[in-house]
């Protein structure tokens, strides 16, 4: 199956571990969207078809908790799920993020299962394909 996907995350070398971790995972047809803050992020939400949305929680102009409330206020995109992956893993910090609308919150670094399961638990299984397979199964991050 294949999903689209925004990354959101100031680092784009995160942003491309992300992209690769979920290829990794089953879903290498999936459409990948990146934003580097929240602000780019509401703009591409708007203008497009999004299934999921992996944002950080630190970054500038616009960070991750305040682009979940933004959308999780909107009409219009209150239910695509809002995953959280971040650094910032204390149990107040996760808390705020789940207040705010948050479907779930992963740790960095991370494995591929760990954002496979995230991605089952939201839009459903990969279809496996060969040709997406990149020959290394146990990628962690």
């Amino acid at each position: 199956m294949s999903y689209s996907i925004l990354i959101v995350d100031d680092s784009l070398p995160m942003r491309s571990v992300i992209k690769k971790t979920i290829r990794a995972a089953g879903y290498g047809k999936s459409e990948f969207m990146e934003a580097a803050n929240g602000k780019e992020a509401l703009t591409l939400l708007k203008n497009n078809w999004v299934d999921m949305v992996l944002t950080d929680h630190n970054m500038p102009v616009m960070n991750g908790l305040e682009l979940i409330r933004a959308v999780k206020a909107d009409d219009l995109l209150n239910t695509i799920p809002m995953v959280v992956i971040s650094t910032e893993g204390n149990e107040s910090r996760i808390r705020d993020f789940m207040e705010g609308g948050a479907a779930g919150y992963l740790a960095k670094p991370f494995t591929a299962e760990a954002i496979r399961d995230l991605i089952v638990k939201f839009l459903g299984e990969a279809s496996y394909d060969e040709d997406d397979h990149d020959g290394n199964e146990n990628l962690d991050f």
